[in-house]
């Protein structure tokens, strides 16, 4: 990702206006200005990091002038007692620049972890790991990229970038068949080159939206394992597969296994758990 693109950018303004607001007060009346120090950032636990490159250009963003020594790379397995970066500068601007700069790592290296995780327990099938749109408002760049960073896939990053028919648009347009014709019409008349997934409840669900020969994926909702293997049986190659609703890090292989192409999990940005990241200033 290019952190320095203008949403990155409007994402480390907005937070450090946030935190800092008109000054560090704590900082100023307790250190002199002129202080210089040396800075490690540590990784406390196991996992995938992520947020590397964001740190850099959060520091960056306080204080140009400041020494930055990168010692691992995004997406990279870590261990307990790694140091990921160390900062060389003013004391003021580190100390700034520190919340926001654990913040951010430690929660995306907690979804790249928990992305990771997931992947390398079905890493012995085709299957691959979707994201959804489950996300941190305004965030959601940043956690998709951690998504990529633990070896997943993103689905679609918005409302505009693909039709995913799901249970309420179907309720809403009076059932499966019309809520797809629906959607083919429109597309074609707004000439509007998106696919179409649809989201399915029960095997005679599965076989509405096959009879419309219109859609380019179909979603498996909360099915079993078993009933998926029932539903790939009618699916032809050229539609897309995906299983959803519920599956975790202990049931994910069963549903790997049936030979779905891919599984959403809304868990891996919306419940995952931070990894533990500190700064400690070198006082020597």
């Amino acid at each position: 990702m290019n952190f320095k693109q203008a949403s990155i950018q409007a994402i480390i303004t907005n937070a450090l206006k946030e935190d800092v607001g008109p000054e560090d007060y704590s900082t100023l009346a307790s250190i002199p200005d002129s202080k210089n120090v040396n800075a490690l950032v540590l990784i406390k636990q196991n996992g995938i990091v992520a947020g590397i490159d964001l740190a850099e250009e959060i520091l960056h963003v306080v204080d140009s002038s400041l020494g930055i020594e990168k010692l691992v790379e995004d997406g990279q397995k870590v261990n307990q007692g790694t140091t990921a970066m160390k900062i060389v500068g003013r004391v003021h601007s580190i100390l700034k620049a520190e919340r926001l700069l654990l913040n951010f790592m430690q929660r995306l290296s907690g979804i790249a972890t928990a992305t990771y995780q997931m992947t390398n327990k079905i890493a012995h099938t085709k299957c691959k790991i979707l994201d959804t749109r489950k996300t941190t408002p305004n965030l959601r760049i940043l956690e998709k990229w951690a998504v990529l960073q633990g070896g997943g896939v993103n689905h679609r990053f918005g409302l505009y970038d693909m039709v995913m028919l799901k249970d309420n648009h179907i309720d809403c347009a009076g059932g499966i068949t019309s809520a797809v014709e629906n959607a083919y019409r429109y597309l074609k008349e707004n000439q509007l080159k998106l696919k179409i997934e649809v989201e399915t409840r029960s095997i005679d669900e599965v076989k509405e939206v096959l009879a419309t020969q219109k859609i380019d994926r179909i979603m498996f909702d909360n099915f079993s394992p078993e009933k998926i293997r029932e539903a790939l049986k009618l699916v032809p190659n050229h539609i897309q597969t995906e299983a959803s609703g519920g599956i975790t890090e202990d049931s994910i292989v069963s549903y790997a296994e049936t030979g779905v192409q891919f599984i959403s999990v809304g868990a891996l940005t919306h419940s995952y758990t931070s990894l533990d990241i500190s700064l400690l200033i070198d006082i020597a």
